[in-house]
């Protein structure tokens, strides 16, 4: 029969094993206690949402007047810069317009001159008028008092009656006279008046005339579309010869320098988001590249406020729903991802909040405070 050898010791392998599963737990808990340390001290306030895109405040372009499409001045998705013109409408009817107010201006600025020359003419009239009145109310007091001069002597018969007949009608023509050329002031008065309303018409014609002109004008202006703003063409739906509507929409400019991110966060995760945190925009078109931004604004209400059809919990049945509320990112300029962006486009969003943690210990000191006061 052979011999079993016999072993002095234990094997060593089970110890190596314990060794290893010690060691790993030690790194474990290591490692979950810097985890735990970095969330306390960083994780925590970290907000993010995937509920987020790229936005720009995009504007419609349409045109103010009615007509055909001569020309169009730009391409799908080019760039453009704020005033360069981008559609030609057909302007020969508003050329028309304008050319019809201003021979309108012309006829009413010789009217008013006409006007001008015949009150100048009216003017002279009228005192030759009152140089009229001057001589007859002489000559008829002259007469008249001729006639008082000479009635005592027909009693006593030192003057004929024949000879006071005559100068009683010779009062008589005086004061028919002068009852005439009274008349005749008054008439070239009157005259005056109606040709001084004559030239304020004539002049409220030239207003009305030029009006028409510089609506004219404007319309005119208006046959060739600008951009108001710097950006990229899109949804370009205009073409050649297509007979257009005043406020018919044409194209689209998107202001590419101007994007921004909208992210819808919980409700549950806005109490330490305040305007000015940092933030970080990650992209999901190109995975890994992340766009450093800034919070500017926070929506007044919740996205289901200013829905077409807010909802009304106050009859039926409740169930109670997270809502969500839009915050707006800013994004750094002079990033070459950036200039990547589209509107549109899906990003997921990041806030650091750690800057609120004392306006968050502020307000949970005043709300024990709050409820350590006496009840009144």
């Amino acid at each position: 029969m052979g011999e079993i050898a016999i072993s002095d010791g234990p094997p060593k392998q089970p110890n190596i094993v314990r060794r290893i599963i010690l060691l790993v737990a030690i790194l474990g808990g290591c490692a979950a206690m810097w985890w735990y340390m970095g969330y306390r001290s960083f994780g925590r306030f970290q907000q993010s949402t995937n509920d987020a895109f790229v936005q720009a405040d995009t504007v419609t372009v349409a045109p103010r007047i009615s007509g055909y499409v001569e020309t169009v001045l730009v391409n799908a998705n080019e760039e453009v810069r704020a005033g360069q013109p981008l559609v030609r409408v057909e302007s020969r009817s508003y050329t028309s317009q304008a050319q019809q107010s201003e021979a309108q201006i012309a006829v009413a600025q010789a009217t008013d001159q006409g006007v001008v020359a015949q009150i100048n003419e009216q003017n002279a009239a009228v005192r030759r008028a009152e140089a009229d009145v001057a001589a007859a109310m002489a000559d008829a007091a002259y007469a008249r008092g001729e006639v008082a001069r000479y009635a005592p002597l027909i009693s006593d018969g030192t003057e004929t009656r024949e000879h006071f007949a005559q100068l009683r009608r010779q009062d008589a023509l005086a004061r028919s006279k002068l009852t005439q050329v009274e008349a005749s002031l008054e008439g070239a008065r009157s005259r005056l008046k109606t040709l001084g309303a004559q030239g304020a018409q004539a002049r409220a014609q030239i207003k009305q005339a030029r009006a028409q002109l510089a609506s004219v004008s404007t319309d005119l202006a208006s046959t060739v579309i600008r951009a108001s703003i710097a950006g990229r063409i899109g949804n370009r739906s205009v073409r050649t010869g297509q007979y257009v509507q005043a406020g018919t929409r044409l194209m689209s400019i998107v202001p590419m320098n101007q994007l921004y991110v909208e992210a819808n966060y919980k409700e549950t995760q806005v109490g330490l988001v305040r305007v000015g945190q940092p933030a970080t925009v990650e992209i999901d078109a190109y995975p890994g590249v992340e766009i450093p931004g800034w919070v500017t604004s926070i929506a007044p209400g919740t996205g289901a406020q200013f829905s077409v059809l807010p909802p009304q919990n106050a009859t039926g049945n409740f169930t109670k729903v997270v809502q969500r509320l839009p915050i707006r990112i800013a994004l750094r300029r002079g990033n070459k991802a950036s200039e990547l962006l589209v509107p549109g486009m899906s990003v997921e969003v990041t806030i650091d909040t750690r800057s609120a943690i004392d306006d968050g210990r502020q307000d949970h000191l005043h709300a024990r405070a709050a409820k350590a006061l006496p009840a009144q």
